[in-house]
């Protein structure tokens, strides 16, 4: 009996380095998820600036045919309260819509984005009881991120906003650059 363990042992043990693997067989899925928070300053269309923070989520489509790899799906809020140039001026957007990313670029990331979402606005005008509205809000973007670490991107970001319908059917325009850096759970996928 003792033989027959001794000998199992000496197979097991010398089996063991076949199993070693320079490059692993398969990728453990990743989350195609970055969050980010940056600073936006931006022209109003309305008379003067505003300043304030934002944040974004990103979800990517890199898996699946290529033809899909670079689109994606973006959430965005912005609060733009701060640096006021017109007292009781104040922006707030909370849209959602498409994304698409050059891919396969090393670290240069050029990228191009339309959204529509929701945008409220208050105000000071000469007419009584009426400071505040909202309405339906479209915007094309585009900029660059790039990538600083595996998982940390850097951003630059412009956006140009149409507010319809505003004050006898002129539409405000309020258009502005943000910069802000962003986690990407996911890191540099292999494919």
């Amino acid at each position: 009996m003792y033989l027959k363990t001794l000998l199992a042992v000496v197979f097991v043990s010398a089996a063991i380095p076949a199993f070693a693997q320079v490059v692993p067989e398969a990728n453990a899925p990743s989350i195609p998820l970055a969050v980010g928070v940056g600073y936006s300053n931006y022209s109003t269309d309305w008379s003067g600036r505003l300043e304030g923070p934002t944040l974004w989520v990103d979800w990517k489509f890199d898996r699946g045919p290529a033809f899909i790899h670079g689109l994606g799906l973006e959430m965005e809020a912005r609060d733009l309260n701060y640096g006021r140039s017109v007292p009781k001026l104040r922006m707030d957007t909370l849209s959602g819509g498409v994304i698409y990313t050059i891919p396969h670029l090393h670290r240069f990331n050029p990228y191009v984005k339309f959204l529509v979402g929701y945008g409220s606005i208050d105000f000071a005008v000469n007419i009584p009881n009426y400071t505040h509205d909202t309405r339906t809000v479209y915007t094309p973007a585009g900029g660059l991120d790039y990538r600083v670490f595996r998982n940390v991107i850097v951003r630059g970001n412009y956006d140009y906003q149409f507010w319809a319908d505003f004050f006898n059917h002129h539409a405000l325009n309020p258009n502005g650059l943000t910069v802000g850096v962003s986690y990407d759970l996911g890191g540099i996928r292999e494919r």
